[in-house]
């Protein structure tokens, strides 16, 4: 039969179309068979397809079909790379296809504010702008093959701690600038059709009913025209929720809820029409999974294994190098660890992947390893001086060692965050005491989060792996050797300690509620910003090779609203090796008049040189990449002003920088008060003119804006007598007369009090 989704909605009963707003049970979305609309299937993700056939759950605890394990988001984004991010989601794509799948969830994208969050290894990144173009990379690349994506979890649903049930309570300038642009990427630039809305409550209200989230901002604001779902289990009152923007309720709703939107529309608490709306959005996503139907796809599951094993390559992070790596393949190896064996490729929880044993070092490194010692006991803390003491022996007998280490599954599992950063003690010193023993110590690392790492001064090297999939031990074998060099960076900050991170005072939070007091500082905003020693910065990794940056430049000497900066550096490889380097571009305001982060990246791009090679890394900003999120006018804001281009290999190395001028059209809206200050009123061209007017009244010029000089400084004989009079302190005597309230141009008697209240109203006279 014809699909038309108007005549449906037309022909539907309204207990149909109440059915219609939830699933028909924990994957399938419901089938009306009397109109010919049939059900379909989602499936949990993002890092590989986790589709049950027999009891279903939404927590992972119930068996699902063998299938490819790649690497979780925390990895993938270590690779600063939207091409793998969109070959990934390709292959997601066919897979999905072969098992007639019409949506998978993820990418997740919610920010890492605390290295705590239990589900952090399912994230990217501290910072919003990565975030997002790595999910809308991503997206593009599963949605080209037909499947819809469904971006999660919207939002502020950094922690797992009361998940379900807390609030996140988020200042509007912090909510928009660090927590919504990522999904406002997904959006806008990966077309994603369908939004997953969390279980947390955002300032007071559940992101399930909560309208001004997911009408005003995700639709309105933003453009979204596919569907919302909620979490599963994250409804709390469905017809507060369809009245928001709620359109699919999952898990298959109880009969009681469908009940209740039957009853809302009976006794007109909640309009037909937002029934029909989210009819009409769960139905134009079945007519698009049926129109990309393929009944005879099928899924080639070897190569995607060789493939998850090439995109952890790309992804791990060499942290530390002393010339150590790459190993030489004639050199008496020890490999020590359980990790070796049985290799930590993935996280715990509803994304947990049913794949055959996954490919561990030990597999792949015949003829390489000398000998193996096991170390420790993966399922235990404490040491075992049997295990520790063979694997000393086992390291002095050799040229090198190297520990396979890191935290068990059980340290990092959806629904609970973790209590520290710290590895299991029995690891630690395992570390410490071979490293006594065997100089060369290499440690390479499994973990989805960063780790405090107190034997790192210790060990000549440290890989990080994150989890990286199935074929993880193929990677590894690949960068320990130097068959690959190693090419990812840090999408995330590690901290020396868990006390450095900003939100350490407010996190998990309290009586269900968790204040997010660090405001914009979280990541690198907040240790660039306090000028705080790091473990190892964000955008930081090591490779085989080494390059140079030189020969920035900018297509224009001054930008405003509107203008688009193109911005090129040229990239050289002056070592041996062919190797990846990610040039990384932050933007910063020299002197703001807001907080504002010390620099925020802008753009990135990835580079493969061979030895000796050269290109250009080109970036394209526009006024976006320079503003703020200004509270008093709901909307994005860039000042005035000097601002810095910085293009370094990490944060923390900032290889070339230059200044550009921003000048902005229009002005930010000041109501001014008698108490309001002389240098709020140099902020507007009203008040400059103003006080214009006022010199030859005032006996002299009035204070400069900051910046300014006055014309006829150098001319006049009054600057040095005055620093006589008023003494070394006269340098900051214009700053302290900035601070003046106009009030005190009666109160010097500059003014009588009418004059002053005459000039306040006419300041805040609107021109017309």
């Amino acid at each position: 039969m014809e699909w038309d989704i108007e005549r449906m909605i037309s022909e539907m009963t309204l207990e149909e179309k109440a059915q219609m707003c939830s699933g028909r049970d924990v994957w399938n979305t419901q089938n009306i068979d009397r109109l010919g609309i049939p059900s379909v299937m989602m499936s949990d993700g993002p890092n590989g397809l986790r589709k049950q056939l027999g009891k279903a759950d939404n927590l992972g605890l119930n068996e699902s079909i063998e299938t490819v394990c790649y690497p979780t988001s925390s990895a993938t984004a270590s690779s600063f790379d939207t091409d793998l991010l969109t070959e990934l989601g390709g292959i997601l794509g066919d897979e999905c296809k072969a098992e007639h799948i019409a949506m998978l969830l993820g990418p997740g994208i919610n920010m890492k504010r605390s290295p705590l969050c239990g589900r952090n290894f399912e994230y990217f990144s501290e910072d919003p702008y990565l975030a997002g173009k790595l999910a809308a990379a991503y997206i593009r690349g599963l949605q080209g093959k037909g499947v819809a994506a469904c971006v999660k979890h919207f939002a502020a649903n950094d922690q797992e701690t009361r998940r379900m049930s807390g609030s996140s309570e988020v200042e509007e300038r912090t909510l928009n600038e660090i927590y919504l642009p990522a999904f406002e990427a997904a959006v806008k630039e990966g077309g994603v059709r369908s939004v997953m809305c969390a279980y947390n409550a955002l300032n007071g209200t559940f992101c399930a009913e909560n309208r001004e989230l997911l009408t005003d901002i995700l639709r309105k604001k933003w453009g979204f025209g596919g569907f919302v779902v909620t979490d599963w289990g994250a409804s709390k009152d469905r017809p507060t929720g369809l009245k928001a923007g709620v359109d699919l309720e999952m898990p298959g709703s109880t009969e009681g809820k469908t009940e209740s939107i039957i009853n809302a529309v009976k006794e007109e608490r909640l309009p037909e029409n937002c029934v029909d709306d989210a009819v009409r959005h769960v139905l134009a996503f079945v007519k698009e999974a049926l129109d990309h139907q393929q009944e005879e796809a099928s899924f080639d599951r070897e190569n995607a294994r060789v493939k998850s094993g090439e995109f952890e390559t790309r992804c791990a992070v060499l942290l530390k190098n002393n010339g150590i790596l790459p190993l030489k393949k004639d050199k008496k190896i020890a490999v020590i660890g359980e990790f070796a064996e049985n290799v930590r490729c993935q996280g715990a929880g509803s994304s947990h992947i049913h794949t055959r044993r996954p490919l561990s070092f030990m597999d792949c490194a015949e003829g390489l390893c000398t000998a193996y010692a096991r170390g420790y006991d993966a399922h235990k803390e404490e040491r075992d001086e049997k295990l520790e003491n063979e694997a000393v022996i086992t390291a002095a007998s050799c040229d090198a060692a190297v520990i396979f280490a890191g935290i068990p599954e059980s340290f990092e599992v959806e629904g609970c965050d973790r209590e520290h950063m710290r590895m299991p003690e029995n690891q630690n010193s395992l570390i410490r005491t071979v490293a006594k023993a065997q100089k060369n110590t290499i440690v390479v690392l499994h973990t989805g989060a960063p780790l405090e790492l107190p034997w790192e001064k210790e060990v000549s090297a440290v890989l990080c792996m994150y989890l990286g999939g199935e074929s993880v031990g193929k990677a590894e074998k690949e960068l320990l050797f130097g068959e690959k060099n190693p090419s990812g960076k840090l999408a995330e900050t590690w901290p020396l300690k868990l006390e450095d991170n900003s939100s350490f005072l407010n996190f998990p939070g309290e009586n269900g509620k968790v204040k997010y007091k660090e405001g914009v500082f979280i990541g690198y905003r907040y240790y660039d910003k306090k000028k705080m020693e790091v473990r190892y910065p964000f955008g930081y990794g090591l490779s085989y090779t080494s390059f140079e940056y030189r020969l920035l430049k900018l297509s224009r000497n001054a930008v405003g609203d509107g203008d688009i900066l193109k911005v090129t550096c040229k990239v050289l490889n002056t070592g041996k090796t062919e190797g990846e380097e990610i040039i990384q571009l932050y933007v910063g305001q020299k002197e703001s008049p807001v907080m504002r982060p010390v620099r925020e990246l802008k753009g990135f791009c990835k580079l493969r040189l061979a030895p000796g090679e050269e290109k250009e890394a080109e970036f394209i900003l526009d006024s976006r990449s320079f503003s703020y999120y200004e509270e008093r006018i709901h909307d994005w804001y860039a000042n005035s002003g000097e601002y810095r281009i910085e293009i370094g290999a990490s944060s923390r190395d900032i290889r070339l920088s230059a200044g550009i001028r921003y000048q902005a059209d229009k002005e930010l809206p000041v109501h001014f008060t008698k108490y309001s200050t002389i240098g709020e009123l140099l902020q507007t061209e009203k008040g400059r003119a103003y006080m214009k007017v006022l010199k030859t009244r005032m006996g002299g010029d009035p204070a400069p804006a900051e910046g300014e000089i006055k014309e006829d400084e150098e001319e006049s004989n009054g600057g040095e007598e005055s620093t006589n009079a008023l003494g070394e302190g006269a340098d900051r005597a214009d700053a302290a007369a900035l601070g003046m309230p106009l009030y005190s141009f009666h109160t010097f008697g500059f003014m009588s009090e009418e004059e002053v209240e005459a000039l306040v109203a006419s300041l805040n006279e609107k021109n017309v």
